[in-house]
């Protein structure tokens, strides 16, 4: 075989040169299709022919030939597929072929192939081939599949409107520097996005100056956009994939503190990234600079992805946010995340809701945890509480719930880095929390009897287990 390194990648005109293709099977009538869709001028020769390839020449788009096959049926052909079931018949049609010059392809054997198909993702005349040389077609669909998924399916029309726009500007712009910049930016637009969210998007993004209207054609532009995007408790395993996709495509990445690392560094070269966190109280930037810097950037036509840890709508503010993007006019959009509450119980584990202890879930920040309502509680409080950002003194969360009534004995567990490397969990119960050390930031508690140990009706002492997380940096 080949060096692969060797390849050269093509897209070969075909219409009207002849063609032929020995066999007639499952596998050759995969190559007819990919063949016709050229316009080649298509001659099959086989013994026996499925119904689909009798069809195709019934219809006059290819001509049929029932024999055997003889090597003078390679005569004046550009281009051959042997794509029998008998390995000598396709090595005797690749030999003969090569001999006489003939572009040659002896489907599922590399070493006698002159060229590969490669798996195409196709949008009108854009077309993406992808190949492997032969060493794995599956590996090529998988990756046509990913591909397909991710582009726009207004690709086609699209590109017939910047071309027909280019062949104005080539025939009313004088060559030189100015025309090339135009043309540069003509066809500028984000190729990879869910096709949901490019349905309702034209992808064309507004020409500069005097250039916006070309003989009557207005290109309509491509605003730049928001998108809050939740980066669920840490684990990149764990984020959604359109959050996955926002990341990997923004021009701009504004991101909260509390998302680590492996996160952020998930972000394309040359993206503008920047820590717009305030942990502790300690405020490097202020609300307002991050509302500021997602309306520049949306404003710049530029895709500005807010990261938030967790889930956004959640203690993340971005009711602020939202307000401040919209009084602009911004357009924007909010992708949900894993929020750390959930990660917390599954580390545990336990469930937020039981049919026999729990049937609400109440959110609160350590700020807010407090109970107002000094109203009896029943013996079994319905619900698990969940807070966020504990604080480091938890006593007087403590007796704040003990004063409402709830039990000395009320089950609580103490979560730190949920989902991330280093996850450490520390079962107590209310009356001991007071007592409970000092756990590593990011924390959150949760309190309730579905906290319980499997098995425990109450729990008496307090229970330290850390769960060892594999990191998959």
């Amino acid at each position: 075989m080949r060096d692969p390194m060797s390849l050269l990648p093509i897209f070969l005109k075909l219409e009207e040169r002849p063609g032929l293709v020995v066999g007639a099977g499952r596998v050759a009538l995969e190559k007819i299709e990919t063949l016709l869709i050229t316009g080649v001028r298509l001659r099959v020769v086989a013994q026996q022919a499925r119904p689909e390839i009798r069809l195709l020449a019934s219809q006059g788009r290819l001509a049929f030939i029932e024999r055997a096959f003889d090597v003078a049926d390679l005569d004046g052909n550009f281009v051959v597929v042997a794509a029998t079931d008998q390995p000598e018949v396709n090595a005797t049609v690749y030999r003969e072929a090569v001999r006489r010059g003939i572009l040659v392809n002896s489907v599922d054997d590399p070493p006698h192939c002159d060229f590969y198909f490669g798996s195409v993702v196709r949008r009108g005349d854009l077309q993406i081939a992808i190949s492997t040389a032969g060493e794995s077609p599956a590996v090529a669909q998988g990756l046509r599949r990913e591909i397909d998924e991710q582009l726009p399916q207004n690709l086609g029309p699209w590109l017939k409107t910047v071309g027909q726009l280019r062949r104005e500007v080539l025939a009313t712009h004088p060559a030189g520097e100015k025309r090339k910049a135009l043309l540069h930016k003509l066809a500028e637009r984000q190729f990879l996005q869910s096709s949901s969210s490019a349905a309702d998007e034209s992808g064309v993004r507004p020409l500069i100056g005097d250039e916006s209207a070309l003989r009557g054609h207005t290109v309509r532009g491509e605003a730049g956009k928001v998108y809050l995007v939740g980066a669920g408790p840490g684990d990149p395993d764990l984020l959604t994939v359109k959050a996955l996709r926002l990341i990997q495509s923004a021009d701009v990445l504004l991101h909260d503190d509390l998302v680590p690392n492996a996160i952020v560094e998930l972000a394309r070269p040359g993206a503008d990234v920047v820590n717009v966190g305030k942990r502790c109280g300690m405020k490097s930037i202020t609300q307002e600079e991050i509302h500021g810097m997602m309306i520049a950037g949306a404003g710049a036509g530029q895709r500005v992805v807010r990261l938030k840890s967790g889930d956004p709508l959640i203690f993340g503010r971005a009711a602020e946010e939202m307000k401040a993007l919209r009084e602009a006019g911004v357009t924007f959009a909010v992708i949900p995340g894993i929020t750390a509450a959930f990660a917390a119980a599954a580390a545990i584990p336990c469930s937020l809701t039981d049919r026999n202890a729990a049937s609400n879930v109440v959110f609160s920040t350590g700020h807010h945890a407090q109970s107002h309502n000094h109203a009896p509680l029943p013996e079994l409080e319905d619900a698990t509480r969940i807070v966020y950002m504990p604080g480091r003194d938890l006593g007087l969360l403590a007796l704040e719930w003990l004063q409402d009534g709830l039990p000395d004995d009320f089950p609580c567990a103490i979560v730190s880095h949920a989902a991330q490397a280093g996850q450490h969990v520390q079962r107590t119960t209310l009356g001991q929390l007071k007592e409970a050390p000092t756990t590593l930031s990011p924390s959150l508690l949760i309190a309730g009897w579905t906290v319980r140990e499997m098995g425990d009706e109450r729990i008496g002492q307090a229970v330290r287990e850390t769960a060892a997380v594999s990191s998959h940096r």
